[in-house]
């Protein structure tokens, strides 16, 4: 999980760049890409501002008219939905991932090939068992948990989304 904004976007801050003072317009997307494992991925990332404090792998639901993240809520949640690359904390500026295999906090163990629900017991963290209205929309189940570390799972992610409500 070393993250990497690719070299023709010249002047962006690095995955791991968080700070206080914003450095790119909000909503800024940029390509990424990780060359250390066995198999290199790449994907994109969104910079936003978090209105929440951010753990690495959480899911965050993002505005896209103000650029603001809080972490995605447990049950309820409407929107389009991000994976925070680093912690970040609550009013400062970071990049979350909308594109590729994200490695997303999942603390249950979860079937690869299912499909991805918010985990009602916790903010920011995902599951397979389904849930009405709670579905990650565009986000698929790559590994079990535990890989690529305790407490993540590998999810394939294409700008995902909650679902809403179903009646």
């Amino acid at each position: 999980m070393a993250m990497q904004i690719l070299a023709d976007q010249i002047g962006y801050p690095a995955i791991s760049d968080i700070s206080t003072t914003q450095k790119l317009p909000l909503g800024t997307v940029a390509r990424i890409q990780d060359n250390t494992e066995t198999v290199p991925h790449s994907g994109e990332a969104i910079y936003l501002k978090s209105s929440g404090t951010w753990a690495v792998g959480s899911l965050v639901t993002y505005d896209t008219a103000l650029g603001t993240a809080p972490l995605s809520p447990a049950t309820g949640g409407f929107g389009p939905v991000a994976v925070a690359l680093a912690a970040v904390p609550s009013g400062s500026f970071g990049w979350a991932q909308i594109q590729g295999r994200a490695a997303v906090k999942a603390p249950n163990a979860m079937v690869v090939g299912a499909e991805v629900f918010m985990l009602a017991a916790t903010p920011g963290s995902v599951d397979d068992a389904a849930v009405a209205g709670e579905q990650i929309l565009n986000a698929k189940v790559s590994t079990t948990t535990g890989t690529p570390s305790t407490g993540l799972a590998y999810i394939e992610i294409n700008r995902p989304f909650h679902q809403g409500q179903i009646t």
